[in-house]
């Protein structure tokens, strides 16, 4: 049996060494390494304790940095994430346009800023020209994106993502020498996990 070749050959999962991969717009294609859920880790890690928030597990890493300790093979690792997004007030189409505007505003002070360094005249006009007009085009587009929505989100929100747990881990054989510096930080010792 003789394999395809060529731009019509068709692609397999699990085809070995990505022979059979088509051809990208920025050449040949490789299989991904690992088991396809996400990039190559690197070197076997060793989770050195786990800790109930970012401030915590920042503290350690930063000890073992004023420590000497080789902190380029550390990191941070959230657990458990959640998506929380905190609503912050009701979204009219008046207040999307003066949110709108004052984005206007800055990119309009930009333009301006930058015609008023060639202006030979008044170069303070250009730049509240500048500002001016940005102001109200942003209020327009502010204004029209909200009608636009019909409705269907009258409320403005911040998303953040928060951990459960923060996990500092290690390459596996730096693990033993990041504990003993971790045993001269005055903090209560996390859980280990093996």
């Amino acid at each position: 049996m003789t394999s395809a070749s060529g731009p019509t050959a068709a692609w397999r999962p699990g085809a070995q060494n990505g022979n059979l991969l088509p051809a990208g717009p920025g050449g040949r294609l490789s299989a991904p390494a690992g088991d396809g859920h996400g990039p190559e880790s690197g070197p076997p890690t060793v989770t050195i304790g786990s800790y109930p928030d970012y401030p915590a597990a920042q503290r350690v890493v930063d000890h073992l940095a004023d420590n000497r300790f080789p902190v380029e093979h550390s990191a941070i690792v959230g657990t458990n994430l959640t998506l929380v997004e905190t609503v912050l007030g009701r979204m009219t189409t008046g207040r999307a346009a003066l949110l709108g505007a004052g984005t206007g505003a800055w990119f309009g002070l930009f333009i301006g800023l930058l015609f008023g360094i060639f202006t030979v005249g008044n170069w303070l006009a250009v730049i509240l020209v500048g500002l001016v007009i940005g102001a109200i085009w942003g209020a327009v587009f502010g204004a029209v994106a909200h009608a636009m929505t019909g409705g269907q989100r009258d409320f403005t929100s911040a998303s953040s993502l928060r951990a459960g747990q923060y996990a500092v881990i290690v390459d596996a054989q730096l693990a033993d020498q990041a504990r003993q510096v971790l045993s001269r930080l005055q903090m209560p010792q996390p859980a280990h996990s093996h």
